[in-house]
């Protein structure tokens, strides 16, 4: 019994985040082109397939080591969806990159707002089949509030610092926009010092708090 309890969350985990993690950046994708940006449409990427959005870093080989190694949250990335971002400020300004940037992030808590609703319907399951939808929703709800929220953690390349930087550039605040442009390429070392820090816990606290009021 404990096998097959064990396999199903599996299974609603690896749904749950590809889900989330794909879904994100499709929208990325979508969002830029209505604004005019073909470039992930041309290539495909907008598709739900999602053998086309697979990074075989952040979609399979990081999610299995933290599942495995007993981590309290389950996360990772897709292959990012290529966009220019010259043509979207051309056709919509810093407001459109604005909203290309945050697009990721509104789905993944739109999405964890949905799943959050649908969760009671199938709090107290009488199946293995409601097991498993109440496990889906519930670990979708805790993937997707995770990834929205280290997402808009203002540390380049995240979509919360390419936020920032496009709002300083449409405030016209030159040397904040200047000063993320010299950090963005040590923006991955940044981001994995904070990780591995104690204060990631303090930038991780909102996730609690957000799953805790959601369901």
């Amino acid at each position: 019994m404990m096998n097959e309890v064990h396999i199903i969350k599996i299974v609603a985990m690896i749904i749950a985040l590809a889900v989330s993690i794909i879904g994100h950046e499709i929208m990325h994708g979508w969002v830029a082109y209505k604004y005019g940006d073909n470039t992930a449409k041309n290539l495909g990427r907008l598709k739900i397939n999602p053998l086309v959005h697979i990074d075989p870093v952040g979609t399979i080989i990081l999610p299995a080591m933290l599942f495995f190694s007993g981590a309290p949250f389950i996360f990772g990335w897709a292959k990012p969806v290529p966009i220019n971002i010259n043509t979207v400020m051309r056709n919509g300004g810093p407001t459109a990159a604005i909203a290309v940037s945050l697009a990721g992030i509104t789905y993944n808590f739109a999405l964890a707002a949905l799943c959050a609703a649908l969760f009671p319907l199938f709090a107290h399951p009488t199946s293995a089949a409601g097991a498993f939808i109440a496990l889906l929703l519930y670990q979708s709800v805790v993937i997707n509030v995770l990834l929205g929220v280290f997402n808009l953690w203002p540390i380049p390349p995240l979509d919360g610092a390419n936020a920032l930087r496009y709002l300083a550039e449409g405030m016209h605040w030159r040397s904040f926009a200047q000063f993320y442009d010299k950090i963005y390429s040590y923006g991955m070392l940044i981001l994995v010092a904070v990780l591995f820090t104690p204060l990631s816990d303090y930038l991780f606290q909102p996730v609690s708090w957000i799953v805790k009021w959601l369901l």
